[in-house]
């Protein structure tokens, strides 16, 4: 299945009001988690990488004890587009409370 085209500037500006607990980082999309212990984490983790598996769209992610931190982009693309942001919401959907 192709991937979809890069998001133009603007329509990921406008994203990234509406879901204020992400942030840019060039080409990609970023955000920190933090949870109760390490089981909550990578309680969480598992769930995403279901996500991730269905979706055929792979997070880098980085964790330490309670902390996950998750970078997002479409790297053949060579940037951001659709899958990003559509896997951003899914992540925050999974997200506890």
């Amino acid at each position: 299945m192709a991937r979809p085209g890069l998001l133009p500037d603007d329509e990921i500006e406008i994203w990234l009001r509406a879901h204020p607990l992400w942030h840019r980082d060039g080409q990609t999309l970023k955000r920190s988690l933090q949870f109760g212990d390490f089981s909550e984490a990578f309680a969480f983790m598992t769930r995403v990488a279901l996500v991730a598996e269905k979706a055929d769209h792979h997070p880098e992610w980085f964790n330490v004890y309670n902390r996950v931190d998750i970078a997002i982009t479409t790297h053949d693309a060579g940037g951001l587009t659709a899958y990003d942001t559509d896997f951003a919401v899914a992540v925050d959907a999974i997200m506890p409370g």
